[in-house]
């Protein structure tokens, strides 16, 4: 069977959900390989092996961590050549993304973004589905040149596991100086709230203009729900949200089992960012909005009276 390739998400060796959705999807076109990049190999080895990967490449070099992108992108050229995959998924992160999009550039191959599934085609190479023109139209698309590189957003697989052989190949690479000229000086993790990561999580919750800048009903109702909180550009533009939890055409991505949208009107740059999940409910006072248009279940009325019955009932079940 042919090798695929997927670049590992992790965090200090925490490989994310999203590296075990790409596995799974891996699978269905070929062999699975697991491409490692930084230190942690020990902490990921065991979930690796668990989700498929019959192959782990470890490249373990501070030349591809203290310096931005670049690096990393001339790495995976040279894995690419000697390897000779029939395909590349790599997931949806902003560091992630710049990767793929020099890879493609230095291996003359053909790049799909925000593939929200991954099939095999007529021929055996991946074919995508995308949701494409601020979510206007579904496509299907497939690679014509070099070899498909394929970032696909998070939740496009239900992740299952199988055991891999997960051997493991140490891989030697050279680094051009030129691609050295951006050092990273320093690192700060992020605050955690708690929650699950926005753009990974399962249910997303999200406010917008219709909170008047309260969202302590929204953060309830997601934290009873174990889900992410989301925002409308409203909402961040007026200053009631930070910009990092923004869902939309300017700000994240999402696409999740169930989107709850409260309060927002659901303008086409919101819709953008969302209307990939696969169940939608939205809470609104006026039942003329335009998001009832997309939704799967509709509630017209006061998100703030109706978002604490809602909390309630599910605490209520959960209990």
């Amino acid at each position: 069977m042919s090798e695929i390739l997927v670049l590992v998400d992790h965090v200090d060796g925490a490989v994310r959900k999203t590296t075990t959705e790409l596995l799974t999807i891996a699978r269905r076109l070929g062999e699975p390989s697991a491409v490692f990049v930084g230190a942690g190999i020990d902490s990921a080895r065991e979930t690796l092996a668990a989700y498929g990967a019959d192959k782990i490449y470890i490249l373990d070099s501070d030349e591809l961590t203290d310096y931005l992108v670049v690096p990393q992108a001339e790495a995976l050229a040279q894995l690419m050549a000697s390897a000779s995959p029939a395909a590349v998924l790599v997931p949806s992160t902003p560091e992630a993304r710049e990767v793929a999009a020099r890879l493609a550039v230095k291996t003359e191959s053909g790049l799909i973004t925000d593939a929200v599934d991954v099939q095999p085609g007529p021929d055996g190479s991946p074919l995508t589905t995308q949701s494409v023109f601020a979510g206007g139209f579904t496509v299907q698309a497939s690679v014509t040149r070099g070899t498909p590189i394929v970032i696909v957003k998070p939740n496009s697989a239900t992740p299952e596991q199988t055991a891999g052989a997960a051997v493991e190949e140490t891989v030697d690479v050279v680094v051009s100086e030129g691609a050295k000229t951006a050092q990273v000086v320093k690192r700060e993790p992020r605050t955690k709230s708690g929650r699950p990561e926005l753009t990974e999580a399962a249910i997303v919750v999200s406010g917008g203009r219709g909170t008047g800048g309260d969202f302590s009903d929204v953060e309830a109702l997601a934290d009873a729900l174990g889900a992410a909180v989301g925002a409308s550009r409203a909402a961040v533009d007026s200053g009631w949200y930070p910009h990092s939890y923004q869902v939309g055409q300017t700000g994240k991505t999402v696409s999740p089992q169930l989107y709850v949208a409260n309060g927002i009107s659901g303008a086409i740059q919101h819709r953008a960012g969302m209307q990939t999940a696969k169940t939608i409910v939205a809470v609104n006072k006026d039942a003329e909005a335009p998001i009832f248009e997309l939704v799967d279940f509709g509630v017209v009325g006061d998100l703030k009276q109706v978002l604490p019955q809602a909390t309630e009932e599910i605490t209520r079940r959960k209990d």
